[in-house]
């Protein structure tokens, strides 16, 4: 029988909790690195038991661990980042420049086809690969020196590189996000990139069409069609069916179109799943009630989905990176709140129970699907 492998990185450590096909009874493994903020913990999906981790702290740095046996043991690897070396600068807060500082890695994405190479995307607004399993990393350094960098500018919680979408279909071509820069992407692995904006408005620019500035939370791919991408916005969701060369909005009736996560179910590249946030300045689910919603058609038309979920009283936030989906062919969602909460549907957002309360703020939720 199948079993799943759930990677929750937390404020104050990772967890790993683990099931059946079922996913109703749970092994939770942790705190690993207890005390350091894990960023982002994801599996290669060549190797399973090969596992990356972000491991952070304010005192001592940053550092890269790496499994070999599934989460059991860890070592670190190669944490020097060769940062420097791209000249100029971005925009600070309140416009002034500022030099290009190697502030964290918040989100590690394995290669499709080789467990020893591994993409990571740094704070601030870098993209750095390594083709021998961390050991040494080297920039993709085009990217910070396109001719827009300067007008970067950190979002509330820093200019960080938070999205990584590889092309099934494509090993040149990759998607990435900034907040607060906007979307990218690379048809030549990496050697150029290009701004991928168009269609998107935010108020808060000078220009709301401009060019690069718009704070994108997270976007999401279907494997099957990864011409069309989805996006959640600092307000607004999105989708592009041309690869990012033009985005429309189909927030329909979401109750609000603030919010950080978004996916897409494993076997219906139609079927989506967002949560709804009050607002950027209340990030908390409206009403008090924690509801994910769901699309069947690609967005525009949502149904809230709450069996299992505290309908009052409920004041978490889910940040981007806390979102999962496993490929068991009843597809399995997750979830993990600022309120330490992690939440699964074994039945594609019907019905949800949490697996574990009273972790540590979850700043991200991976899943891996084992033989």
């Amino acid at each position: 029988m199948s079993q799943v492998r759930v990677l929750v990185g937390t404020r104050k450590g990772a967890f790993i909790l683990t099931s059946d096909a079922a996913r109703k009874n749970w092994d939770i493994a942790g705190p690993l690195f207890a005390g350091w903020e894990i960023y982002h913990l994801k599996g290669s999906p060549v190797d399973p038991n090969r596992i990356y981790a972000s491991q952070c702290s304010g005192w001592f740095g940053q550092l890269i661990q790496r499994s070999d046996d599934g989460g059991l043991t860890w070592n670190p690897v190669g944490n020097q980042f060769p940062y420097e070396g791209v000249p100029g600068t971005h925009q600070s807060h309140d416009g002034t420049a500022h030099p290009w500082a190697f502030k964290r890695v918040w989100h590690l994405e394995p290669s499709l086809t080789d467990p020893d190479t591994v993409y990571a995307g740094i704070e601030d607004a870098a993209l750095f690969r390594s083709t021998d399993g961390a050991h040494t990393w080297q920039e993709l350094s085009s990217l910070r020196r396109h001719g827009s960098g300067p007008l970067w500018q950190p979002g509330a919680g820093g200019l960080g590189l938070h999205t990584i979408l590889l092309d099934p279909s494509n090993p040149q071509r990759i998607f990435i996000a900034i907040s607060a820069a906007g979307a990218f992407r690379t048809d030549d692995g990496g050697l150029t990139w290009q701004p991928i904006n168009k269609g998107l408005h935010s108020t808060y620019l000078p220009n709301p069409e401009a060019e690069v500035g718009h704070c994108v939370h997270h976007m999401a791919m279907h494997p099957s069609r990864p011409g069309v991408l989805f996006m959640q916005k600092h307000w607004d969701v999105m989708r592009s069916d041309n690869a990012g060369e033009q985005w429309r909005e189909i927030s329909g009736n979401l109750p609000t179109d603030f919010g950080f996560v978004i996916d897409v179910h494993a076997h219906e590249p139609e079927t989506l799943y967002v949560v709804p946030i009050k607002s950027d300045g209340e990030h908390f689910p409206p009403d008090g009630k924690l509801r994910v919603y769901r699309s069947r058609s690609g967005g525009n038309e949502w149904e809230p989905l709450t069996n299992g979920l505290p309908q009052k009283d409920c004041y978490v936030n889910v940040l981007r990176d806390a979102m999962a989906v496993d490929s068991l062919d009843s597809c399995g969602i997750y979830f993990g709140t600022t309120g330490g909460q992690v939440y699964v549907s074994p039945d594609a957002g019907d019905n949800w129970a949490p697996i574990v309360r009273d972790l540590p703020a979850v700043l991200s939720v991976e899943v891996q699907t084992l033989p």
